[in-house]
């Protein structure tokens, strides 16, 4: 692809895609009832973090809906459930504070996206008001509002997130132990001390008994 084609300034953006008539205007720096219901009512979101580096990672996170407390009109919450135990999230965070969110609502094609500054917190209260099957979360990401809007719904609708036609099939890929056996003998390899069926037993049964 010619070099000569990209976009160097944001002149040169601005002249491809004018700036919005509610651009700004729409952005909260605070929680108000719109955005309070979005966070109510979703189920999933994803956090993007970096590190002093500057290396970038998106990470899911994902409970009934209401799982993000929000504590005032400034502050949120979320809890931290077992997962891989990576903790690229935290370990950014403590170096560089600034994340970035986006609240999915299953059936709805708008998202709401939230910044601010993150903290990792060991409130007993707050964790206990987290617990979910009795399993109270060993650490919370506690979040200062920046800036929070309700953003236009046209990339779910294009993708066809909510439709029903639209989902994969159970067998669209191998299980997710066997794919990781597989990406880490191709980036090896070697042989791995366990075998292809053995991991995809072994996270499947992790995923049934340790979601909590």
């Amino acid at each position: 692809m010619a070099a000569e084609h990209d976009i160097h300034t944001v002149e040169e953006l601005r002249a491809v895609l004018p700036v919005p008539p509610a651009g700004e205007a729409k952005v909260m720096h605070s929680i108000d009832p719109h955005c309070r219901r979005f966070i109510e009512l979703s189920p999933f979101l994803v956090i993007a973090s970096r590190n002093a580096a500057g290396q970038m990672d998106v990470s899911p996170k994902g409970d009934p809906p209401g799982f993000v407390r929000i504590l005032d009109e400034h502050t949120i919450a979320i809890p931290e459930r077992p997962g891989n135990h990576r903790c690229d999230t935290f370990t950014n965070v403590l170096e560089v504070p600034e994340v970035a969110l986006i609240f999915l609502v299953p059936g709805q094609d708008p998202t709401l996206r939230v910044m601010g500054r993150a903290t990792i917190t060991r409130d007993p209260e707050l964790l206990e008001s987290m617990a979910v099957h009795g399993k109270v979360p060993v650490l919370a990401l506690r979040i200062a509002v920046d800036d929070a809007f309700i953003h236009c719904g046209k990339a779910p609708k294009r993708g066809g997130l909510w439709h029903a036609d639209a989902q994969a099939p159970k067998d669209a890929f191998p299980r997710l132990g066997e794919m990781i056996h597989d990406q880490i003998a191709w980036k090896t390899g070697l042989e791995l001390p366990i075998s292809r069926e053995e991991l995809g037993d072994s996270i499947d049964e992790d995923h049934r008994s340790n979601v909590y």
